[in-house]
């Protein structure tokens, strides 16, 4: 024996710091890539979604890798594995290649395959470790159970997760982060060379472990990997819900993504106690909460996103502790695995690509809370509970008969009495609370519980989605969010989310052609449009970066050359095609839309194409970075002429984007100043509070609009923001209230 091998008490906690630092590098790697990959590929869906594909694949391939490797003898797997990690090395440091698309490559083809090459062969060598290096501890420790290690990889995981955008974001540039991830991926080749070393030797495998248990079944199989879709698909669901129905926040996303793996460190614990309790609270929190999420939460947006987290890491929770109960013995370990990470996979995919395509609505929201409501380890609230359901079989199926009969009743009177209010009437509230009583009694019960919770999720607000998805063209889902058209008598409103994302008059010709929004005359971008004759003569160039419902159209006159770059292909659809919106059509019928990312787009155009270049992009308070660094700036002024002026919109209701525009304006030698409108109480129907930054290299074209209006003031610089590059940027000191 080794040395190592000797010291038994030193093997547990270099197996602990093996594996966290594995899922620490894994999940570090991802958005790390994401951002080195922006300036470069765009935010196109297709390469977002490609990426995505990538990664899962690629972890998918390495739990396969690891399911295989467990066949052959300890040391064997010790030497084939730290040679797959030192052939992946030649790939260091870690980046993206210099691989460019051929002409009329379509990115779904190219972008994996930029992936693949660049980061795929380290991706793939340490996503194979956290099976692996828990096989391999149950080799070095026989008699130890194995799977208490996979809480230590999920803490790593979240750990990664959190220290990107919290701490190696905001104090790294990239170079800087790939040196860091580099040096890890050494660290974490020493160490796993040092797991390695506590195999034991000169043994076929089979007689250090034999295989004893018996394969799983079929079943057996399909159950771990739908206990794995749910909450992985749920996961994605949540922040999906929560930013279009409820919030849109900030790196909200991180949140789901970091209860999601905190819920794996409490059910795979040791310690039973916490992921005991959670899984027992876990059906009523569903029937509860899921209920009311699905109505969208109106007037209380953070307390239905605070709800909806704990949801989701509730059903986390008890799901994976149902695949903690169903776990194999040691010599599975890599095939439970395998399904597992087929199960998530499969969860992502389902929410991410095949639900934008399906709904125009997050259904698989509610989807998910059923499913998770009927797989979630039930236990009867009450002793009598269980000797009125656990009888002969046909009392049970009388029972459940009946709740099905009694819940549809019931959702059938809450609807008969809908009188379209946005509170419910007391006899609404009466059916609700039945329905919820029913599914408290049903607890214990899976089927005749899930019947209970989908009258739950019907009766509470889905029928409401369901009614407006059916009205034509009131909602449209693309995978840049949800499109929600409202009418009301004189008003047109298209809403990203929670976001207003145009507003337009009716009634009138005239009234049709007024501009609306965060664009009305007295605003910043109004002022500009009305200067652009003094400016550049009759025959302005005008490019607008985002179309959105085409309100700035309005603002073009005869002889004028306007052109809209748009990414998302349903908001041409909406703006342009569905007859809903009609401010192209009374305003500039033939617009020359350019679909695409604006940035690899503009990049494209010719020298001193543009006289005025409008950056209106940020749609439900997201902010594409890649649109705000000094590159990109720096490409907004090669379009524009000598005397071009960049109007930029920075409302937001969390972010103060002021700064990044103010840094980026004294990199680049342009002169700028601000107008932030505020709407008189008589003007409220039509028009939006705004703050517009105009930029100009000459500063006579800024005189000309402070000359216009007094409300133009100085920009407002912050004394040591580190300006924005394609290398560096985070969004963190410019939350509001920070």
């Amino acid at each position: 024996m080794t040395p190592l091998r000797r010291r038994r008490g030193v093997v547990h906690p270099l197996f602990v710091l093996t594996i966290l630092s594995s899922a620490f590098l894994l999940f570090l790697v991802q958005p790390m890539v994401a951002r080195m990959a922006l300036p470069r590929l765009g935010g196109a869906p297709a390469v977002w979604n490609s990426a995505m594909l990538v990664y899962q694949a690629l972890l998918l391939g390495g739990y396969g890798y690891a399911h295989w490797l467990g066949r052959l003898e300890p040391r064997l797997q010790g030497r084939v594995h730290l040679g797959v990690l030192l052939v992946a090395a030649l790939w260091l440091p870690i980046g993206l290649g210099g691989l460019a698309p051929g002409a009329g490559v379509a990115p779904a083809f190219w972008v994996p395959w930029l992936f693949v090459l660049s980061i795929g062969p380290l991706f793939f060598a340490v996503s194979a470790q956290s099976p692996l290096l828990q096989r391999w501890f149950s080799l070095a420790r026989e008699g130890q159970d194995p799977y208490a290690l996979y809480a230590a990889s999920n803490l790593g995981s979240f750990a990664g997760l959190i220290a990107y955008p919290l701490l190696v974001e905001p104090a790294m540039t990239l170079f800087d982060q790939r040196i860091l991830w580099s040096s890890g991926y050494i660290i974490l080749g020493v160490m796993v060379a040092l797991c390695a070393a506590t195999l034991p030797r000169d043994r076929p495998l089979q007689a250090v472990t034999p295989i004893l248990s018996a394969p799983p079944g079929r079943k057996r199989i399909a159950h771990w990997i739908l206990l794995a879709f749910v909450p992985s698909g749920l996961m994605l669901a949540t922040s999906t819900y929560i930013t279009t129905d409820i919030v849109a926040m900030p790196l909200l996303w991180v949140i789901p993504l970091a209860l999601y793996l905190l819920s794996f460190t409490i059910a795979f614990a040791r310690d039973r106690a916490a992921a005991d309790i959670q899984t027992r609270v876990a059906p009523i929190a569903i029937l509860l909460f899921g209920g009311i999420l699905v109505s969208g939460m109106p007037g209380l947006p953070y307390l239905g996103a605070i709800m909806a987290l704990a949801l989701l890491f509730l059903v986390s929770v008890a799901l994976h502790t149902a695949l903690y109960r169903l776990r194999p013995e040691p010599d599975r370990l890599t095939g439970f695995y395998l399904a597992m990470s087929l199960g998530g996979a499969l969860g992502g995919v389902f929410s991410a690509l095949v639900a934008p395509l399906l709904f125009n609505w997050t259904y698989e929201y509610p989807i998910l809370i059923l499913a998770a409501g009927v797989l979630t380890p039930h236990a009867y609230l009450l002793a009598p509970l269980q000797h009125v359901w656990e009888g002969n079989p046909s009392r049970r199926r009388v029972l459940m008969l009946s709740v099905a009969l009694v819940v549809t009743a019931l959702v059938a009177i809450m609807l008969l009495n809908n009188g379209g209010g946005d509170t419910p009437s007391q006899l609404q509230q009466i059916v609700m609370l039945g329905i919820v009583a029913i599914g408290v009694l049903s607890i214990g019960a899976p089927l005749a519980f899930g019947v209970a919770l989908l009258g739950v999720l019907v009766a509470f607000g889905g029928y409401q989605a369901i009614l407006i998805s059916l009205e034509p063209g009131a909602r449209t889902r693309s995978y840049f969010g949800i499109y929600t058209v409202h009418s009301s008598p004189g008003v047109q409103q298209l809403a990203h989310g929670t976001t207003v994302h145009g507003t337009q008059l009716r009634g009138s010709p005239a009234r049709e052609r007024t501009p609306t929004a965060y664009y009305v005359p007295d605003s910043g971008i109004g002022q500009a449009m009305q200067a652009l004759p003094d400016l550049y003569g009759r025959h302005a160039r005008v490019g607008v970066v985002g179309l959105g419902t085409g309100t700035l159209a309005c603002y073009a006159k005869p002889g004028q050359d306007w052109r809209f770059y748009e990414i998302d292909p349903a908001i041409v659809r909406i703006a342009r095609d569905s007859g809903q919106f009609s401010f192209l059509a009374r305003c500039l019928p033939k617009p020359t839309i350019v679909l695409g990312d604006a940035r690899l787009n503009i990049a494209a155009e010719r020298r001193d194409s543009l006289d005025l270049l409008a950056l209106d992009a940020f749609s439900s308070d997201s902010v594409p970075m890649h649109l705000m660094t000094r590159e990109a700036f720096a490409s907004y002024g090669r379009v524009l002429s000598r005397r071009g002026l960049l109007l930029v919109h920075v409302s937001n209701r969390f972010l103060d984007l002021e700064p990044v525009v103010a840094a980026a304006a004294t990199a680049g030698g342009w002169h700028a100043t601000t107008l932030f409108y505020t709407p008189p109480a008589d003007a409220r129907e039509a028009a939006t509070m705004s703050q517009w930054i105009a930029l100009s290299r000459d500063p006579a074209v800024i005189r000309v609009l402070q000359a216009r209006d007094s409300g133009w003031k100085p920009i407002r610089h912050r004394p040591g923001f580190v300006p924005w590059t394609d290398g560096y940027s985070t969004v963190l000191p410019l939350i509001k209230g920070y």
